[in-house]
């Protein structure tokens, strides 16, 4: 670590301290006041930094909400946090509903599975004195993966099917913009949004319309009673998530290491290297050669989704057969060379695209928790050169945009949420990577 790299590990280590909530972290001081899913799992590989114990405390406090089918839910609600501190509240979210809810209050949905990949970090930072925290948590992640592998791809296509675009992570991406147009809102109850009081200006977050849709998608969910095979057959949102996918493919690498090191049977050790393979053709075969993307599929149309946005590196992130082009286009000027970029970063929707903004969310932003994900799979395809670059240009941003969720790409400005704890979580673990 240089001394200039030195200069950010105080506070990193200080924002995820600020958020730490006693065993779990918040995502951000105030727009994020709950625990998340997959902002633990980032959580959590930072935490590994700082002390195993810990990181080990933050994935058992959100496993401890797991459903009995497995499913991971993307929000674990603090009952400590006042009732308007974020909506949707559990009230909206009902989910008592579903016989298989735990008692804990939690949402619906889930988000894309990069808890083994924490488990990885947390294994190698630990040594053999975390084996007992490995085989404690390696059964929920096992079910949590074939809750993925079952629930969520009935048909064992490989690929991951998402019933609501907050699943995906990269909510108002306009990789749902087609599909999203189609839901017709019924009669919705009243609602007082908290997000858009949170940051500078409301532009930056998701339109009224769009937040109309997504709330209808959820009272279409509790109507079902947030039954898997409801939803698969009847609901109006349907899409096999490359980027989700290629995740739990990379997730299910992960997993196989830790089912190696702690011995779990070998009928164990198959099906997770099956989930890997079967996954890893699928993403794949999502391969669109003249974009030099992988693209999601619309379930209810049968077709690609056909947009720029850093989803569609999810061959990258998965270790596939298009490393090589998908690397060339991520350093291409439709997206890290883009011209005028402040840094060499990927926005999330590439300025070639004609939804591309700036300053709206997932539809241009650069988000460093993402930046983080490609470094990561840039490494372990052996792409050394591109990561290192990467994570040079990374840090630059942090350093100047601070831990903020996500950054204007031209003018470097800092958005969302300040002191977000993904984005200090994963500055701790490259200032720490050799």
């Amino acid at each position: 670590m240089s001394a200039v790299e030195h200069e950010l590990w105080t506070p990193a280590a200080a924002v995820l301290a600020g958020n730490d909530a006693g065993g779990w972290t918040r995502a951000a001081p105030r727009l994020y006041p709950h625990q998340w899913s997959w902002d633990s799992a980032f959580v959590a590989v930072g935490w590994a930094r700082l002390s195993v114990p810990r990181a080990v405390s933050e994935l058992r406090r959100l496993f401890d909400a797991q459903w009995a089918t497995g499913m991971v839910p993307h929000i674990v609600f603090d009952p400590d946090a006042a009732p308007e501190a974020y909506f949707p509240d559990p009230a909206r979210w009902d989910t008592g509903r579903s016989p298989a809810a735990p008692p804990v209050p939690t949402s619906g949905l889930c988000q894309p599975p990069v808890h083994a990949l924490a488990l990885g970090r947390i294994a190698a930072a630990g040594g053999a004195a975390v084996d007992g925290a490995l085989r404690e948590l390696y059964p929920k992640v096992l079910a949590w993966h074939r809750y993925l592998a079952t629930a969520r791809d009935p048909d064992g296509t490989g690929l991951v099917t998402i019933h609501h675009p907050w699943e995906s992570g990269t909510d108002n991406s306009p990789r749902f913009d087609a599909a999203l147009a189609r839901i017709t809102v019924g009669d919705l109850p009243p609602y007082t949004r908290r997000d858009t009081g949170h940051v500078a200006d409301a532009g930056q977050r998701p339109g009224d319309a769009d937040y109309d849709r997504y709330l209808w998608l959820v009272e279409l969910a509790k109507r079902a009673r947030y039954d898997d095979a409801e939803l698969a057959a009847r609901h109006p949102f349907r899409l096999a998530d490359v980027l989700f996918s290629a995740i739990l493919v990379a997730a299910n690498d992960a997993l196989l290491g830790i089912a190696e090191r702690i011995g779990a049977p070998a009928a164990d050790r198959t099906l997770i290297a099956g989930w890997r393979d079967r996954g890893r053709a699928a993403v794949d075969a999502c391969y669109d050669p003249e974009l030099r993307l992988c693209l999601d599929r619309d379930l209810l149309t049968g077709e690609p989704v056909r947009c720029r946005t850093v989803a569609g590196f999810a061959g990258l992130v998965a270790g596939g057969a298009h490393v090589d082009a998908l690397t060339a286009e991520l350093c291409s000027e439709r997206f890290c060379a883009a011209p005028g970029l402040r840094w060499p970063v990927p926005p999330s929707t590439s300025p070639a695209d004609p939804a591309f903004r700036p300053r709206t969310y997932w539809r241009g932003p650069s988000w460093p928790v993402v930046t983080w994900l490609l470094w990561r799979s840039l490494v372990a395809v052996g792409r050394y050169e591109p990561a290192a670059a990467l994570r040079d240009a990374a840090l630059a941003q942090v350093r100047t945009a601070g831990f903020a969720e996500y950054v204007e790409p031209y003018s470097g400005e800092p958005l969302g949420s300040p002191d977000q704890s993904w984005t200090a979580a994963v500055t701790l673990d490259w200032l720490a990577a050799p």
